[in-house]
């Protein structure tokens, strides 16, 4: 084993017994002093800012999605999980919808008209108007639920693809939600663990944050190969102390479509950065 794969395999076996998504701020220690996930055979790019929004803290972000102008968010936590849309241009809320008290929401993503709503241990997706937020339907899937993208939005190939918190991305039909097939997620031909929000981006990658890291993965989905690494510890770093004060661990992934440029954040962040993927410094070097 490499010695790489020795420091990764020590830090998800230390967050095992944490509990997954229903961490609470002060879970944030454990997240801000994971080592990152290095390789030794792709690269690590680093998160450039270009932009910073203010928002609220109030969002215990799950998922986080851009669609025709709009930012999807769906947020987590029993009794207190909602989804809303806000407009890019001027980050204004436009509408939101609770989830039941009983609930605890996950991922999201848009198809079509529908706005998929995955939740944690309840084993519900909803099917949402996407304009609207108004739930149509549910329907049952087993495991848990983490993240979730669709990829290949308006093409004969377009499928959901799904996280549930291990190193395996499950590819879902964008109607039904049935499971149809499952790839192994790979770094250095070792597993990924803790696979959470998801984001299926133009260039064909999956973009996956890593629970409890600063790390986002950007995959391959036919082969499961992760193909770069992304630091967004320095977003973190840059906040206050005051900014991070009950702040909770990295999660969110948006791209801005037909741009190079993505919106990121975390549970309780009270900011979202625009940034670029750019390439870095290898890894052991300053």
């Amino acid at each position: 084993m490499t010695a790489r794969a020795r420091t990764f395999a020590a830090v998800i076996t230390a967050l095992l017994a944490v509990t997954a998504c229903s961490s609470t701020p002060e879970s944030t220690t454990a997240s801000t002093t994971a080592d990152p996930i290095g390789s030794e055979s792709v690269p690590t790019l680093k998160a450039d800012v270009v932009r910073e929004y203010d928002r609220g803290n109030d969002a215990f972000t799950q998922g986080f999605e851009i669609d025709d102008g709009v930012l999807y968010e769906g947020t987590g936590l029993e009794g207190s999980s909602f989804v809303r849309r806000t407009a890019v241009e001027n980050m204004t809320e436009l509408d939101r919808v609770d989830l039941p008290s009983e609930l605890f929401g996950e991922g999201i993503t848009v198809v079509g008209d529908t706005l998929w709503q995955i939740t944690w241990q309840d084993g519900v997706a909803i099917a949402r108007d996407r304009d609207t937020l108004a739930e149509e339907r549910r329907v049952s899937y087993d495991g848990e639920g983490w993240g979730l993208c669709a990829e290949g939005r308006g093409t004969q190939n377009e499928r959901l693809v799904m996280s549930d918190g291990t190193s395996t991305l499950t590819f879902r039909d964008p109607t039904s939600f049935d499971a149809e097939s499952t790839v192994d997620v790979t770094l250095d031909g070792d597993p990924v663990e803790r696979l959470n929000e998801l984001e299926c981006a133009d260039d064909g990658s999956v973009y996956a944050n890593v629970w409890q890291t600063f790390d986002i993965m950007r995959i391959d989905p036919g082969s499961g190969k992760v193909t770069a690494v992304i630091d967004g510890r320095p977003l973190w770093d840059s906040m206050s102390a005051a900014e991070r004060k009950g702040a909770d661990v990295f999660n969110g992934i948006a791209q801005i479509p037909d741009t190079d440029r993505f919106l990121v954040t975390g549970k309780f962040w009270p900011k979202i950065f625009e940034v670029q993927f750019t390439d870095s410094a290898p890894v052991g070097q300053n």
